[in-house]
């Protein structure tokens, strides 16, 4: 899915991408060559366990992210080279989407408060 990744403190600094959408990752993971790009800062670092059960450490940061015509503050891991682009369930939920991984589509959720 394509995304529009800007930097909170400096708007005008903005790049789109392609990211796949994975309902499983807890944090959208920006690449490293956007991280760069946008000068995203870090704010704090996580442990994140993958699926071949390695451990990692990440930064985590701030970012703009646009899908249609909405725009939110979220927080993303900052990738290193070898990250790949992803959409994780905590901007996917702030946006009010839900992923049908069987249909390979997205639908707007009901929000509860």
């Amino acid at each position: 899915m394509e995304l529009t990744i800007k930097n909170p403190t400096n708007p005008k600094m903005e790049q789109t991408g392609n990211f796949l959408v994975d309902s499983g990752a807890s944090f959208t993971v920006v690449p490293h060559n956007l991280v760069d790009d946008l000068r995203l800062r870090p704010q704090f670092k996580r442990h994140f366990t993958l699926a071949d059960g390695k451990t990692v450490e990440r930064e985590i940061g701030n970012a703009s992210i646009k899908y249609g015509n909405e725009e939110i503050v979220t927080p993303v891991v900052l990738g290193k080279k070898g990250d790949n682009p992803l959409l994780g369930a905590i901007t996917l939920e702030s946006f009010g989407l839900l992923l049908d991984p069987f249909k390979r589509k997205l639908y707007k959720s009901t929000m509860m408060l």
